[in-house]
């Protein structure tokens, strides 16, 4: 039997799972048992669940039948576990080191408790917040044990589940179980904090409370939060049927008033036109559950309590203000920013602005208003044959408007036209940013495509590496990612990173990369063509160096001489150098010209083409292999500065672990061993081979040469995206140069 029994309900939190349960199952403590509940999550939490209990015996994966909710999440979850004491835990919060073992030590030192409750921290995008607003009743406690009926303070920690560990024996015993709907916590914390007979307090911060800016729903404003009437109602009823608690009545119905009070206020929680049927209920239930010789606690919250027993709301509202007006001062609480007004740029816009939008209109942007290229060209020309209703229009910069294929509408940013087309499209489909002096209007849908598997860390990631998040502005850019209404996934790893590092309303479309559908829909003449307009003789093998840019170098130097490389391998191969776009002016690159073996196409327009070419690919980090591997052709790693990459960019795994699904191929580190690698014929030999189909299997999911259409039909068709990717093993990427 373990001491600690961790029950986690799960239900969409995919880009949090992962970082919940390491936090568990990285305690120090081990005697313990995580029951994770799979609340028919729609998302991929319930094959994540599996891969950690397939690897972890102490994980149990429980899998419901149907969505249930939170609370009775927990309920199932409560009937597999085992342990001395159960633990409840949000699946996207934490557990902060050793806090299991704090636990474990204070049940050893005291002896046995009913209910041992410890602190925590709320962490936002932006970093910790202080501790608890209950944390110094933490302290207070130090190690004494008590019951609530002598110390009826301690009623004020905080009421949610998770910052307790239960007696598992006292909990089934009193037969507690948490209902549906929202603030189920307080019924079941409130009845049994004043039901046991021996509470302890941890002086500890043990939870890091994750303040989601989207998705939770005690942050989500509606009806919802009506539940917390029946709920409170419940506790209610549950007192009337243990007349021993009577003394726990003045006690937890001035409890049950102050957390209602604190609802109403909450823009996030209760709407305005829903305030005062909210109030309603409230005095409601102050009439109904008036405790005799209740007298409301002074300040703020017993005037608004004493508002409950008039049963007016405009007394409320007028006792509100006056507390705001005391505590901001009356400027503060009467004025009011206009921000749609400060943003609202050129006048022309705001004119166009006024139009209704056009259902038959998309702007199309790239690489920050570049060429068509990537997964919104992809988009673009398959729109042109599922919805060619729909007119795109690029958005590109002065420069390069020349070189717009014809046939293709565009604009410059900041023409005339420009500001007509981006106040009136319906879609926007962009691979990154879309100008900030644009505004976006109800009804408009931006479809994010991305450009990349994430390696490096992306998004509010970055936070933690400061040479990568050199004059970023994380504010911008989570006003940015609010703008996302569809997110674009290659595979689940994409998927669960984009979530947690761009923390937004988003749907995630699991559909696979646009782009990537050349990989399958290319044949034997599409190859050729290709190496033919490259220059790549017939018979020759052709080998793609395309490194990653490094955010702690200032100018581009490649790992190993290019030509050095070509020359060793000889006049069988040829090695084609694709430098990151923000290196492809590198004087480096103007000293392959003249090797007749090293073509320099860092300016190339297509890298789906290059990839098409290409016999094999060596590179180090760059997204690029997440995408080549579609071809299931050999990939060689050449990593020569792996630590101080891993270092000062971050990464999201650990490429040259060497295990299947990490690495792709062989890895080297130096130029010798590069040679060495082509030279012995192990880029392409058995150990390869398995490298690389492991490899396809995690971050080849979804590509198989439908992404594209799934993107079309779910963006401008309103339809179902489509039946789910074709199994992997009965894809046919495009064929390799020597079988063409």
């Amino acid at each position: 039997m373990p001491r600690f029994s961790i029950v986690i309900p799960v239900f969409k939190v995919q880009g949090y799972l992962h970082e919940c349960l390491d936090s568990v199952l990285g305690q120090s403590f081990r005697d313990i048992e995580v029951i994770a509940v799979d609340d028919c999550s729609p998302d991929a939490c319930g094959a994540i669940i599996d891969e950690y209990a397939a690897r972890d015996a102490r994980v149990k994966a429980v899998h419901l039948p149907e969505n249930v909710g939170l609370g009775r999440a927990r309920n199932a979850g409560l009937r597999h576990a085992r342990g001395d004491y159960v633990l409840f835990l949000d699946s996207d919060d934490s557990y902060t080191p050793g806090l299991l073992q704090a636990l474990a030590d204070r049940l050893d030192a005291v002896g046995e408790l009913d209910i041992l409750v410890f602190d925590h921290v709320r962490t936002h995008w932006y970093g910790k917040g202080p501790r608890s607003q209950t944390a110094d009743l933490v302290a207070r406690a130090g190690t004494d044990v008590f019951r609530i009926k002598d110390r009826p303070e301690f009623i004020e920690l905080f009421l949610v589940a998770w910052n307790k560990a239960f007696r598992r024996e006292f909990f089934l015993k009193e037969g507690f179980q948490y209902a549906p709907g929202l603030y189920e916590d307080a019924p079941v914390s409130h009845l049994a904090m004043v039901t046991a007979e021996r509470i302890g307090c941890l002086d500890r911060v043990g939870v890091e409370y994750r303040q989601r800016r989207h998705g939770a729903i005690t942050k989500t404003p509606g009806r919802k939060h009506f539940d917390i009437f029946p709920q409170y109602e419940g506790l209610f009823a549950a007192l009337a049927e243990r007349p021993g608690l009577a003394w726990a009545q003045s006690l937890l119905f001035e409890r049950a008033l102050d957390h209602m009070l604190f609802v109403i206020k909450r823009p996030d929680r209760v709407q305005v036109s829903d305030r005062k049927d909210f109030f309603a209920l409230t005095a409601d239930f102050y009439a109904k559950h008036l405790p005799a010789g209740f007298t409301p606690p002074g300040g703020a919250v017993g005037a608004s309590m004493r508002t409950l027993a008039k049963r007016s709301f405009r007394t409320y509202q007028a006792t509100e203000l006056a507390v705001r007006v005391r505590r901001r001062g009356p400027k503060k609480v009467l004025r009011i920013t206009n921000k749609a007004g400060e943003r609202a740029s050129a006048g022309l816009y705001t004119v166009h602005r006024r139009r209704p939008l056009d259902p038959h209109l998309a702007v199309y942007t790239s690489y920050g208003d570049g060429l068509p290229s990537c997964n919104p060209l992809a988009v673009f020309e398959k729109a042109g044959e599922l919805a060619p209703q729909v007119h795109g229009v690029w958005l590109v910069r002065a420069e390069l408007a020349p070189e717009v294929p014809e046939g293709v509408d565009h604009v410059v940013r900041g023409s005339r036209r420009y500001w007509e087309v981006m106040a009136r499209a319906t879609y926007f489909v962009s691979n990154g940013d879309f100008p900030d002096d644009i505004v976006k209007r109800p009804g408009q849908v931006y479809l994010q495509t991305h450009h990349g598997t994430p390696l490096k860390r992306m998004g509010l990631d970055r936070k933690a590496h400061p040479a990568a998040a050199r004059g970023m502005d994380f504010g911008r850019l989570l006003e940015r990612v609010d703008h996302w209404d569809l997110s674009v996934s290659s595979n689940q790893h994409s998927t669960a990173q984009w979530e947690r590092v761009y923390p937004g309303a988003f749907e995630s479309l699991a559909t696979g990369y646009p782009r990537n559908d050349r990989y399958y829909t290319s044949g034997a003449e599409d190859v050729a063509a290709a190496r033919a307009r490259l220059g790549i003789a017939p018979g020759r093998t052709a080998v793609l160096y395309a490194p990653t840019h490094r955010d702690y170098r200032k100018d581009w130097t490649p790992s190993f001489d290019p030509a050095r490389l070509a020359e060793a391998l000889g006049d069988d191969f040829v090695l084609m150098v694709r430098t990151h776009p923000l290196d492809s002016r590198s004087p480096r690159l103007a000293e392959l010209a003249g090797h007749g073996s090293v073509i320099d196409v860092s300016r190339h327009p297509s890298v789906e083409e290059l990839c098409l070419a290409a016999d094999a690919l060596v590179s180090d980090y760059s997204s690029v292999i997440f995408d080549y591997a579609n071809l299931d052709r050999p990939i060689v790693v050449h990593a020569d500065d792996w630590e101080t990459y891993s270092q000062v960019r971050g990464v999201t795994f650990d490429l040259l672990s060497g295990l299947p699904g990490d690495t792709p191929g062989p890895v080297t580190t130096t130029e010798d061993e590069l040679t060495d690698v082509f030279r012995s014929g192990r880029w392409r030999g058995p150990e390869s081979t398995a490298l690389r189909a492991a490899f396809r299997a995690r971050f080849c999911q979804y590509d198989d040469g439908h992404a594209a259409e799934r993107v079309v039909r779910r963006l401008f068709l309103s339809e179902d995206p489509g039946p789910a990717p074709v199994p992997l093993a009965r894809r046919t990427p495009a064929p390799a140069p020597g079988r063409a």
